[in-house]
């Protein structure tokens, strides 16, 4: 992940970086229940994943990607960006039917697509939004439902 640019001591930024962090730990041990053939273990680790990626790819959606769509420059990347949350949705539903062949797959997704938004998007952001926009940004993604897990009460 990054640590390079300092946009993890932006708020939401910092925010969904640890989200980041916790999504590669459970894809992790979804890795290793598939590689046990633990069926009922993958079941309940796809569904904690789906827990954690849900609220968080809303929450990037409706403040921060919302607020950088405005900028020509980044609309092509934020749609790119969008359809890789639906595609990972649709991977992870196809891996708790059954397919989990499909983990690795899953986990090469979601390691490149946070490539992606920790190494281009968020530090891009940081040279972009001004501190208007990123009051912006904080007020839709506190808006946003449900809550990610990981964010403090």
């Amino acid at each position: 992940m990054c640590s390079y640019c300092g946009c993890r001591s932006i708020g939401v930024i910092g925010r969904f970086s640890t989200e980041h962090d916790e999504l590669i730990n459970v894809t992790g041990l979804l890795r290793r229940a598939v590689g046990a053939d633990r069926r009922d273990e993958v079941v309940a680790l796809v569904d904690d994943v789906a827990r954690l990626l849900r609220p968080h790819t809303d929450a990037e959606e409706v403040g921060l990607f919302a607020v950088l769509r405005r900028d020509e420059d980044f609309t092509g990347h934020i749609d790119t960006l969008c359809g890789e949350h639906v595609g990972l949705d649709d991977l992870l539903a196809r891996i708790r039917a059954g397919e989990s062949h499909l983990v690795d797959r899953f986990d090469a997704e979601l390691r490149s697509h946070i490539q992606r938004e920790e190494n281009g998007l968020f530090p891009a952001s940081l040279t972009t939004l001004g501190g208007a926009e990123w009051d912006e940004v904080d007020e839709l993604t506190a808006a946003a439902v449900p809550v990610s897990p990981l964010r403090s009460a």
